[in-house]
């Protein structure tokens, strides 16, 4: 769902940026409350497993392929806040360094896939862990059922972006009605790819994983005739896995997943580049103004070898995106640790 420059107007591409901008301003003072020493590592690692994940188109329909957005696996996975921020640097990467993703449209792009996806799932995300029981399958099943519905959520927000400030004269009617309808098909997979991951790491460390906090119910006992909540241990339960054990494991599935596995993607145009071209939306559409960089295209210029080309792109990109994103969370951590320092608080 990459919306290439030309497909929204100036002034509605420039609305979109503000929003965009004033989103990141509040997720960065968010994400300082959501990021402690465990978890700011795998934020970047998110970041970056996005970026691989992103990679691997799968078919839905005849002719059409989908991919992870990630709004709603990073959400679950790190918070919200923190989520708007991983997939705004993975946006950005693919932008600057991939030509995915128009330059003038970043605002759309981060509107679309980064805030009202993750908006949307955790939303739902939340609502589900409220009625279902507390356990570890109720936070697989609601990733599922919040991944399915943020990309369609995102297909709609396209659409109103699209008829406040579309270039070509298409109904909104038939851009709603393919749009949503491709984009339900590719929730499955997203739901599908969301859950596996979330429940894989929740089996191994859930106090990584932010959607699980306090998922556990208190002991409770009677006393004097009165249920009161027994103290919490004082011992803390040992982890399956250890953090680097995890955030190693994490970087070279994603190294694998981008640098070999991408090459069996499904070559189908995706779900907004089938609209696009079967409603006339990109009659339009501009050439990226970093069409000519040496990695336009998930592929290394002047390399021939497809697989080698594509396969030396993804790296590159898994590695810079990591880079980036450790780089932005680590200087959140760092912020919020000084607000809390002994100097701050007079201590």
């Amino acid at each position: 769902m990459h919306v290439p420059d030309g497909f929204i107007d100036a002034p509605t591409s420039a609305v979109t940026g503000v929003v965009a901008a004033g989103a990141l301003a509040v997720s960065l003072r968010g994400a300082r409350r959501e990021l402690d020493e465990r978890t700011a590592p795998l934020a970047g690692l998110v970041a970056a497993f996005i970026f691989a994940v992103q990679m691997l188109n799968f078919p839905v329909a005849a002719g059409t392929s989908g991919h992870l957005l990630g709004g709603a696996l990073a959400a679950i996975l790190v918070g919200p806040y923190t989520a708007v921020l991983c997939v705004s640097v993975v946006l950005l990467m693919q932008g600057v360094l991939f030509a995915d993703g128009g330059l003038t449209a970043l605002g759309v792009n981060i509107t679309d896939m980064a805030i009202v996806t993750t908006v949307v799932s955790y939303a739902v995300f939340r609502g589900l862990l409220a009625v279902l029981p507390r356990k570890r399958r109720s936070v697989t099943v609601a990733s599922f059922v919040a991944a399915l519905v943020s990309v369609p959520a995102a297909a709609v927000a396209f659409t109103l972006i699209y008829a406040v400030g579309g270039t070509t004269d298409v109904s909104i009617g038939k851009v709603a009605t393919a749009m949503i309808g491709v984009h339900v098909l590719i929730g499955i997979g997203e739901a599908v790819i969301t859950a596996l991951t979330v429940g894989a790491v929740v089996a191994v460390r859930p106090d990584l994983v932010y959607g699980a906090r306090g998922l556990r119910q208190r002991l409770r006992l009677r006393v004097n005739g009165e249920l009161v909540d027994a103290p919490a241990p004082t011992a803390p339960v040992a982890a399956r896995t250890s953090r680097r054990t995890l955030w190693i494991t994490g970087l070279v599935t994603s190294l694998v997943l981008a640098g070999f596995v991408s090459f069996y993607a499904s070559a189908n145009p995706d779900g907004l580049e089938k609209v696009a071209h079967d409603k006339g939306i990109d009659k339009k559409a501009k050439e990226h103004p970093t069409a000519d960089s040496p990695l336009a295209d998930y592929g290394v210029k002047d390399i021939s070898d497809a697989r080698l080309s594509g396969g030396l792109a993804g790296v590159i990109g898994v590695g810079v995106t990591v880079v980036a994103g450790s780089a932005v969370f680590w200087a959140l951590r760092r912020r919020r640790a000084d607000d809390v320092s002994p100097a701050s608080t007079g201590v």
